[in-house]
């Protein structure tokens, strides 16, 4: 079938806490030091939702600001993508409350699990819908909130996350501009090794769970780890394969952000100079369907992205899932 339409991001945006948790701070909370932290992580400091602060809160401040930028208001938005797995509540799918609050009236709306591969995964979606002309300009969103669901007593998780929220617009766009490819992929054979465990229908949440912290992030890090740094540079030369692209045609890798020797690994497979990576993860931790969006947001702000380039996002998570795609960029 030929596509009538091309579709690219339009407009980006983000937002974070303002509260702050720096690698000090967790020295006074578990058995850890900032010299450790830094060494095995690269993460420095990373943002924390107050109690009263929710999933959506974020997705529509980021969703707000990509509108902004895009040029467009709520009501010109024909359909909402939310990539999460820190919903509000568990129903209804918290991208109807973003739907509500942007005041989208009628616009369709609803959430997409697949952990940090989220946003990439909506950006697929996203990309087909524009492409078959069923919708015109789809909101994606990436947000998790990950302090509310980890275990602060795991010295060797409660390092790692961090909340924010980053947004993109996905709309027709000229030929030879937006998206080129997408490697979309999973392997569920090793879903126990990033889960929680507890609080769904194969193991409703008791209170035994809650204390033996069930209901909180649980990850197997040496399992996660070995998996993150094969797909990562594998899912990036398949999806530049799929546009006859190679590594000399990128400008700029935007890769998820969770652990500076994953990344390390990713330029060094790649032959691609680090300068052509970009990475924040030092002020954020690992923000799960948040991180690609937050980090394409700042890296056009900081001019590290301009129009024409040739940009991919390469993302892995929970499930286990990857997600990569590759675009030229539209502004």
């Amino acid at each position: 079938m030929t596509c009538a339409k091309r579709a690219g991001i339009i407009g980006v945006g983000s937002a974070v806490p303002d509260g702050v948790l720096t690698n000090f701070d967790l020295e006074k909370m578990v058995d850890t030091s900032d010299e450790w932290i830094r060494s095995m992580t690269g993460i420095v400091e990373r943002r924390i939702a107050g109690e009263d602060e929710a999933t959506s809160d974020f997705a529509v401040k980021a969703a707000k600001a990509a509108l902004d930028r895009a040029g467009l208001r709520a009501e010109d938005v024909d359909l909402i993508i939310l990539a999460t797995f820190t919903g509000d509540t568990p129903l209804p799918a918290t991208a109807c409350l973003v739907q509500n609050a942007l005041g989208c009236e009628g616009t369709p709306a609803f959430d997409l699990s697949a952990g940090c591969s989220g946003f990439v995964y909506g950006l697929a979606a996203a990309d087909a819908f524009v492409r078959s002309g069923t919708y015109e300009r789809v909101l994606v969103i990436g947000a998790d909130l990950l302090s509310k669901v980890t275990n602060w007593t795991d010295r060797s998780t409660c390092v790692l996350f961090g909340d924010g929220a980053g947004a993109a617009v996905v709309a027709p766009v000229d030929d030879g501009a937006g998206f080129l490819a997408f490697e979309l992929g999973s392997d569920g054979s090793a879903a126990q090794s990033l889960s929680i465990p507890a609080g769904g229908s194969r193991s409703p949440l008791t209170s035994e769970d809650i204390e033996a912290h069930r209901d909180r992030i649980c990850m197997e890090g040496r399992e996660v780890f070995k998996f993150a740094v094969k797909i990562q540079g594998e899912a990036t030369e398949r999806v530049l394969a799929k546009c006859g692209m190679t590594t000399a045609d990128v400008d700029m890798v935007v890769p998820h952000q969770a652990n500076t020797r994953i990344i390390e690994s990713a330029v060094s497979r790649l032959g691609l100079p680090p300068e052509r990576f970009f990475v924040n993860l030092q002020k954020y931790g690992n923000t799960s369907a948040g991180s690609i969006p937050i980090a394409l947001d700042e890296a056009v702000a900081e001019g590290r992205i301009k129009k024409g380039d040739t940009v991919v996002t390469v993302g892995f998570g929970a499930g286990l899932t990857w997600a990569a795609s590759v675009m030229r960029w539209v502004f």
